[in-house]
């Protein structure tokens, strides 16, 4: 199947509810953790740089490394969420969840309501800072049977909970007799 086929296929499965992007707040959220995750990374690099500062056998010159590291650890961390912003959408509708985000690999997820097990909604000490939620989506099934909808504005993410959660409650599974 081409790429075309394959996009005018999606296009039909994404033509029923407009798909929301998330709150624009979660690009600093991501921005403090990648942030985060480079200090982790640069300390190491920094500590090798300073004790092979005055060795005779030191591979390359003090500060190319360490430099390099935090040069692009800086660029990493200034355009990544941008672009996984971009990437991010999803959209309730009325048997499903449909979700698509990637930056490298795009996924385009469809979650029927009738599948769903039980919904949480989840907050980090980040997230909480800035009132936002993590809306988690437990399946029927074992592989990849949580879905994740990151960076709702919490009273938007309990809204959305508590729909699919009278979703669930309302529509008992009906099974034909055989």
């Amino acid at each position: 199947m081409d790429a075309a086929a394959s996009d005018a296929e999606f296009a039909d499965v994404a033509a029923g509810e407009p798909i929301r992007s998330l709150d624009p707040s979660i690009r600093t959220i991501w921005l403090i953790k990648m942030a985060g995750m480079s200090v982790l990374l640069f300390l190491p690099v920094l500590f090798y740089d300073l004790t092979h500062l005055f060795s005779p056998d030191s591979w390359l010159p003090f500060g190319v490394l360490s430099g390099t590291v935090l040069v692009l650890a800086t660029l990493y961390c200034l355009a990544w969420p941008r672009l996984r912003y971009r990437s991010w959408g999803f959209a309730l509708r009325p048997e499903e969840i449909y979700m698509e985000h990637g930056v490298l690999q795009h996924v385009r997820t469809v979650v029927p309501l009738r599948r769903i097990q039980h919904v949480d909604v989840s907050q980090d000490l980040i997230e909480r800072e800035f009132a936002l939620g993590r809306l988690v989506v437990h399946t029927a099934g074992s592989r990849s049977s949580d879905v994740v909808i990151p960076g709702l504005p919490l009273p938007e993410a309990e809204k959305i909970r508590d729909k699919i959660k009278r979703f669930i409650l309302e529509d008992p599974l009906i099974e034909e007799p055989v």
